[in-house]
């Protein structure tokens, strides 16, 4: 499970990593990606999306990792993610989960660290969504 510091810190644009990497060849191997989309209007994300997803180089599927969603001015919620694959209709891909309050906002999250987790093609849409409310928060697996 990832912590809730962590996760409040994806949010933040990520630093580019140094061009000389002490890392292994084997983990250099992976592209391991964050990809961040905040929905609706005014201040702050409701709701907002971050999905770690990975793959080997020149490979056409993505696996994901995790995904954390994320709705601000709220005090409790419940949510779930969603997939919809190149061609295919939308699937659940996380039940719903109560999410967590953390200050201002409420947070929750499905998978864990790591190259693991299920694998989509390139191109596969996934969505946040919070109970209750008809906005998505959408990213892309590039």
């Amino acid at each position: 499970m990832i912590s809730a510091a962590v996760l409040a810190a994806l949010l933040v644009p990520v630093a580019v990593a140094p061009a000389v990497s002490a890392e292994p060849a084997a983990v250099r191997a992976y592209v391991d990606t964050r990809a961040r989309d905040c929905a609706g209007s005014g201040s702050g994300c409701r709701p907002g999306v971050v999905v770690h997803h990975w793959h080997r180089r020149g490979a056409d599927s993505r696996g994901v990792g995790w995904v954390y969603a994320s709705r601000e001015g709220v005090r409790s919620g419940t949510a779930r993610w969603l997939v919809k694959a190149p061609g295919a209709a939308w699937k659940t891909g996380g039940g719903w989960k109560v999410a967590t309050r953390t200050g201002t906002f409420v947070e929750a999250s499905w998978g864990r660290d790591g190259h693991t987790g299920p694998k989509y093609p390139r191109g596969t849409k996934l969505c946040a969504e919070f109970r209750g409310l008809s906005t998505k928060a959408c990213v892309t697996l590039k």
